[in-house]
């Protein structure tokens, strides 16, 4: 990118955040003009388009409420049902807020958003790189790599993985010029054979790199020019960011922007600040941005949520109807303050919950910062899986009906996303007690497998999707004294929780409670099969 082509995005960042109110405003009413007459809209603003109108009669909505009028459209309808610019295809979700992958309508107004979006954060990016960062290109071109590079913190890790496993085969391929023979895909081996050739010197530095003790700092040593770790760090991703520091070497971690199959939400002025510390300007040209506050008054230890890299133990909730929650417009929203998302496209979504909490953590100009806390009603993530805490339900539900016969109850449970190896994995403590007299009877481990199987198989689309590509490691059950929950409530409670208020919570992230259960442990089972 042309030095004056960066600065005219920049120049083009400060006029967004300036005028927020007024950019806001323009992308409403654009928004409106085009889709009035659409069937959707038609039925409760009646052709006009006035912004009081929009938010007194259109709804707020999740994607079951839009999902038949998308469905119209697949199945061969105009796509003025919903929008009145032509649909040229669909983005397909990953899934994470539902449990399915969403069908999102592609327009050519969509793509020309991307390609602007896409030239304001090469603006951002330049700005604060010295040079011109290249793709991964593999250990052969070593010496090349400028940066170390994924969508996602969790991709980047599975790739290392993927290294200590099999370092010793790709030295020997390296060393003979030749990949090895299992590989038979034609495309890769003709990719391949354009830069291979027998390096034994290379293979050998390789080796000595990837024998040492301890693997910390081998994407410095394996890439000795690479200048960044670049990837989504941020929201349920920061669980990765002491591993990636490990593995790292103190690389900087880089999170630049922030979207979603939805819309493009933001951009982060300061790619290098630490992921704790990272916040998202939001781009106000995307899309129209509402914002329902969220209170976390409550201590009923449901949900924990990392505020700027600390454990808070408020529950983190909706506030009901009955209390009038209104949304409140961008410039609207308070520093400190967490929101979930609401969000106006120009592909036909309409006050639609994009279903992420955000925290606002201060101002650009006129323009509110975000920092991504996670997805409503999320309990468990380890990749592009999102778990609620009412999935989880269901599926210890089905599992513990395996119990009924040996004459085991289970009294209690919970949970949290082990990511201290790769790829991660889900464990469960349970707590169980006989339903006759008072010593604890000896657990069948075929039982208890069954048990870890059928969770896995109650499970959501993504996250099964997800164990077959082996990005999340089976399933594990560790069992538990009796007691252990109750030790669990006495700790929160020394911690500020209300005993009379206190609800047993289904996920944890604080590593003293998490002490306080693998003190307790009394047997660990895993899942032994991928779930269909």
């Amino acid at each position: 990118m042309a030095r004056n082509e960066y600065e005219a995005g920049l120049k083009m960042m400060e006029e967004l955040t300036t005028n927020a109110q007024q950019i806001q405003e323009l992308v409403l009413g654009e928004i409106l003009r085009r889709n009035a007459e659409t069937e959707y809209l038609r039925g409760f603003l009646h052709g006009q388009t006035d912004k009081q109108l929009f938010k007194n009669n259109v709804p707020i909505i999740t994607y079951e409420d839009i999902k038949p009028y998308i469905d119209r459209i697949v199945n061969g309808e105009t796509s003025n049902i919903l929008l009145a610019e032509h649909v040229i295809g669909f983005f397909r979700s990953s899934g994470t807020s539902g449990g399915q992958p969403k069908l999102i309508t592609a327009t050519a107004e969509f793509a020309n958003k991307m390609a602007i979006f896409q030239s304001l954060l090469g603006s951002v990016m330049i700005k604060h790189q010295a040079e011109h960062v290249q793709s991964i290109v593999g250990l052969i071109q070593r010496d090349k790599v400028g940066t170390f590079s994924s969508a996602f913190a969790s991709t980047v890790l599975r790739v290392i993985k993927f290294l200590e496993d099999y370092w010793k085969e790709l030295c020997s391929n390296i060393k003979a010029g030749q990949i090895s023979a299992w590989i038979t895909d034609v495309g890769c081996r003709n990719a391949v054979s354009l830069i291979m050739k027998p390096n034994p010197e290379l293979a050998k530095v390789i080796e000595h790199i990837c024998s040492c003790k301890s693997w910390e700092g081998i994407i410095k040593k394996l890439w000795p020019k690479a200048k960044s770790i670049r990837g989504i760090t941020t929201g349920v991703m920061s669980q990765n960011t002491a591993t990636l520091d490990f593995y790292g070497g103190g690389l900087p971690l880089v999170s630049a922007f922030y979207v979603s199959s939805e819309a493009f939400f933001g951009i982060n002025f300061e790619p290098l600040t630490k992921p704790s510390d990272m916040s998202y300007i939001f781009v106000l040209n995307m899309a129209y941005f509402e914002f329902l506050p969220l209170k976390k008054d409550s201590v009923t230890m449901s949900q924990e949520v990392q505020f700027n890299g600390v454990s808070h133990h408020d529950s983190i909730e909706m506030k009901s109807n009955n209390e009038d929650t209104e949304p409140v417009d961008l410039v609207n929203v308070k520093p400190g303050q967490c929101y979930e998302l609401v969000v106006t496209t120009y592909t036909g979504l309409y006050r639609y919950k994009v279903g992420e909490i955000i925290l606002v953590t201060g101002f650009h100009n006129k323009t509110p910062q975000l920092q991504i806390v996670g997805r409503q009603n999320v309990c468990l993530s380890i990749d592009a899986d999102k778990t609620s805490e009412a999935d989880l339900l269901k599926a210890v539900t089905e599992a513990k009906t395996h119990l009924d016969p040996l004459g085991f109850i289970l009294t209690g449970y919970t949970s949290y996303g082990d990511t201290s190896s790769i790829p991660g994995h889900y464990v469960l403590f349970w707590e169980l007690m006989v339903k006759e007299g008072n010593n604890m009877k000896e657990l069948d481990p075929k039982i208890m497998v069954e048990c870890c199987s059928r969770m896995e198989e109650s499970l959501d689309y993504v996250y099964r999707f997800q164990r077959k590509k082996n990005a999340i490691a089976p399933l594990e059950i560790r069992v538990i004294k009796q007691g252990t929950l109750v030790a669990l409530m006495d700790y929160y409670v020394s911690q500020g929780a209300s005993m009379s208020r206190y609800k047993a919570p289904s996920c944890i992230r604080s590593k003293e409670a998490i002490k306080i259960l693998y003190s307790r442990v009394i047997g660990k089972f895993f899942s032994p099969k991928t779930p269909m």
